[in-house]
């Protein structure tokens, strides 16, 4: 059991279980009934995504300065309680059943699913 953190739209893992959608918006141009079958996501949840304000102030992540800032504010918005339990109940989730999380961002390490990836390995998260 674990949860892997990909690339929205990227082909899926054997056993990857579920995808989820951490993602403001639903992708451009595909019918809302392609978006497993393009291997989008299962289920769209946008709880984990940046604010639509972080991400307006945010873009584009041109240098290690604004990637900082803009690190520093998405964990502030994850410390809410909304965003907190959830982080909680996917770790918890993770010791129970194969899921993914994702972003459509290129760059892991440019996108908001390397920080929760790190939020979830501090609550216990089993990540493959």
């Amino acid at each position: 059991m674990a949860i892997r953190i990909i690339r929205l739209g990227s082909p899926r893992a054997q056993g990857e279980g579920l995808r989820i959608g951490t993602v403001r918006r639903p992708p451009r141009g595909v019918k809302k009934s392609d978006y497993a079958s393009k291997n989008f996501y299962d289920v769209w949840f946008p709880n984990l995504a940046p604010s639509d304000a972080l991400l307006r102030e945010s873009s584009p992540l041109k240098d290690e300065t604004s990637w900082k800032d803009f690190k520093r504010r998405f964990i502030a918005e994850m410390k809410l309680p909304r965003a907190k339990r959830d982080l909680d109940l996917l770790a918890a989730l993770s010791h129970q059943t194969h899921f993914s999380i994702g972003c459509y961002c290129e760059e892991e390490s440019r996108c908001h699913r390397s920080i929760l990836r790190e939020l979830l390995e501090k609550r216990g998260a089993k990540i493959a």
